[in-house]
C-alpha cells in the first residue's frame, strides 16, 4: 500500500453538507459540518456520512476506463453477493470458517492441476492478499532453501536473486526487505525482458534462484521460461551449481494455460520449483486474492510454516498477514466453478482479441509503433513513429483523460531509457464497443496534437500517475 503523510500544517477545513441530506428536517443535516483531517466530535447519520464519502470518491477515475490496470474491474452481481456474505469472515480462523477454508483448498488443488505439478496431491500452497505477497513468500522459501544448503557459509556469504530489470516493484521491495542481492538483466535492443543466457551468466554460488516473468507489465510479453531452464541445466551441467526458478506468473499464469496450452513454461519444467499468480487479474476476481504454489514439500521449508492452535484446531499457515477476509477467495472458487476451462478459455481469448485488434487499428493510424501487439497478455505497448515530432506519448495520455481514459506513459529501464511508451491492458468488460470509443477518442486527438510546435509535457515524471 502507498505511504501517506498528515497534512503539513493542522488544516481545519470542513466537509461542506447539502441541507437536503438531513431528511427529515434539513437544518438538522447542517449541525455540524465535520473536520476533514481528524475525528468528528460526535457522530452523524449513517446517509450523511455515506452521501459525504460517496460524493467525493465521485472525482475518482472510472475504473472501467482505466487501460492502466491489471486489475480485475468486473464481476457478475452473484460474486458480489457472494462476497459481501463473506467479508465479515476471517481467512485465518480456519477452525471458525472450515468451508472457506475448504474452498481455498480446493482452490489451490485446481491451480496445482492447470499448472501441471507431477503430483497435483502432493503440490503445496496458499492464497494471499495478491500477487506481491505470493512472490515475498516465494522469495524466503528459496532464500531459506539457499541458507539451509549453504549453512557452512550463511550468514557471512550474501544471497542473490536474478531476474530481469523489467520485474515487478514487489521483487525489489523482496530484495530491499530480506537483504538479497537483486541481479538484474538490463534491457537490449528490442528485447524488453530477461535473456537466458544473460541470466544463467549472472548466477554463482550465492544464488537462491532466478526469477522468470510470465506476462511482463512493461510490455505484456512472455519470458523465455523453458529457454531460461535450458539455460540453467547447462549451467548445472558445467558448474555443478543446481538454481532453482521461481514463475512470476501474476498474469500470464491464467492465460496461457487457456489460451497457450503447447507453452512449456510451468512445473512441466523439473528446474520450476514455486508459481504465482494474481487471482485479482486475469484470474477474474476482484482485489485483492493470489496464489503461491510449490511444486512439492521439499521446495517450501518447513521452519516456514507456523501453526496456530489458539482459534482452534491445529492451522499451519504460511503468510506475512494475518487476519483477512474470505471474501476474494470465495469469490476466486466461484469463478473457477462459474467458468471452467472452458469458460476462462472463451474470457481470456475474447480480451486477446480486442487487444490484437486494437493494437492492429492503431497502428494503422500511422502516427505510432507497436512494441508488442497483444498475442501473449492481452497487453500492448506502443511509442510514436520516428517522424512524429510535435507531440510524444506524455501529451498522448494526458489528453486521453481528458475522455475519460487513464493510459500510462512511461520510460523504460536501463539500457532503454530512451524509450518512452503507451501501454494498453484489455480486461474482461473493455469489449470491443469500448475498443471502438477509445479509437474513436484517440484518433480524434491526433489532428490537434499534429499542430503542436512541439511535445508540451514538461515533467514527464508528474504526467502518469503511473510508475511501473
Amino acid at each position: 500500500m502507498a505511504l501517506h503523510k498528515g497534512p503539513e500544517k493542522h488544516e481545519e477545513r470542513t466537509i461542506s453538507v447539502n441541507p437536503f441530506y438531513g431528511e427529515a428536517n434539513p437544518v438538522g443535516g447542517m449541525t455540524e459540518a465535520p473536520p476533514t483531517h481528524r475525528l468528528p466530535d460526535a457522530p452523524l447519520a449513517p446517509s450523511t456520512a455515506y452521501q459525504l464519502v460517496h460524493d467525493e470518491l465521485m472525482l475518482d477515475g472510472n475504473s472501467r476506463l482505466n487501460l492502466a490496470t491489471f486489475v480485475t474491474t468486473w464481476m457478475e452481481p452473484q460474486a458480489g453477493v457472494l462476497m459481501a456474505e463473506c467479508r465479515d469472515k476471517n481467512m485465518i480462523d480456519k477452525d471458525e470458517y472450515p468451508r472457506t477454508a475448504e474452498l481455498e483448498k480446493r482452490c489451490v488443488a485446481m491451480l496445482a492441476d492447470l499448472w501441471n505439478a507431477p503430483d497435483p496431491a502432493a503440490a503445496v500452497g496458499c492464497s494471499t492478499t495478491g500477487s506481491s505477497e505470493a512472490c515475498m513468500l516465494a522469495g524466503m522459501a528459496l532464500k531459506r532453501r539457499w541458507a539451509g544448503r549453504n549453512a557452512d557459509r550463511y550468514p557471512g556469504a550474501r544471497p542473490n536473486l536474478v531476474m530481469g530489470i523489467n520485474v515487478q516493484v514487489c521483487w525489489e521491495k523482496f530484495c530491499n526487505f530480506w537483504e538479497v542481492e537483486a541481479r538484474l538483466v538490463p534491457m537490449e535492443g528490442d528485447r524488453f525482458h530477461l535473456d537466458p543466457q544473460a541470466a544463467a551468466e549472472l548466477c554463482d554460488e550465492n544464488t537462491i534462484g532466478v526469477v522468470g516473468i510470465l506476462g511482463s507489465t512493461f510490455d505484456g510479453s512472455y519470458e523465455p521460461i523453458a529457454d531460461l531452464c535450458a539455460a540453467l541445466d547447462a549451467l548445472q551441467e558445467r558448474t555443478g551449481l543446481d538454481i532453482p526458478v521461481h514463475v512470476d506468473g501474476a498474469s500470464g499464469g491464467m492465460v496461457a494455460p487457456f489460451l497457450d496450452p503447447d507453452l512449456v513454461w510451468d512445473f512441466r519444467l523439473p528446474r520450476v520449483a514455486s508459481i504465482n499468480t494474481s487471482g485479482h487479474k486475469y484470474g477474474l476476481v476482484y482485489p485483492g486474492v493470489g496464489w503461491a504454489l510449490w511444486r512439492d514439500k521439499e521446495a517450501l521449508p518447513e521452519e516456514l510454516v507456523f501453526r496456530v492452535n489458539y482459534l482452534g484446531g491445529d492451522m499451519p499457515t504460511f503468510a506475512l498477514n494475518f487476519s483477512r477476509p474470505g471474501a476474494q477467495v470465495v469469490a476466486q472458487y466461484y469463478s473457477f466453478l462459474r467458468l471452467g476451462r472452458e469458460g476462462y478459455r472463451a474470457v481470456q481469448q475474447s480480451t486477446r482479441d480486442v487487444a490484437t485488434s486494437l493494437a492492429g487499428r492503431i497502428a494503422e493510424l500511422g502516427d505510432f509503433r507497436l512494441l508488442t501487439h497483444g498475442d501473449e497478455l492481452p497487453v500492448f505497448a506502443f511509442t510514436t513513429a520516428p517522424d512524429v515530432t510535435s507531440y510524444d506519448v506524455f501529451d498522448v495520455s494526458r489528453r486521453l483523460r481528458e475522455s475519460g481514459w487513464l493510459v500510462p506513459a512511461y520510460t523504460f529501464p536501463a539500457n532503454r531509457e530512451d524509450l518512452s511508451v503507451l501501454r494498453v491492458v484489455c480486461r474482461n468488460g473493455f469489449s470491443h464497443d469500448l475498443a471502438d470509443l477509445f479509437l474513436a477518442d484517440l484518433t480524434r486527438l491526433l489532428p490537434e496534437l499534429r499542430r503542436q510546435p512541439h511535445p508540451l509535457t514538461r515533467d514527464k515524471d508528474a504526467a502518469t500517475g503511473f510508475h511501473h
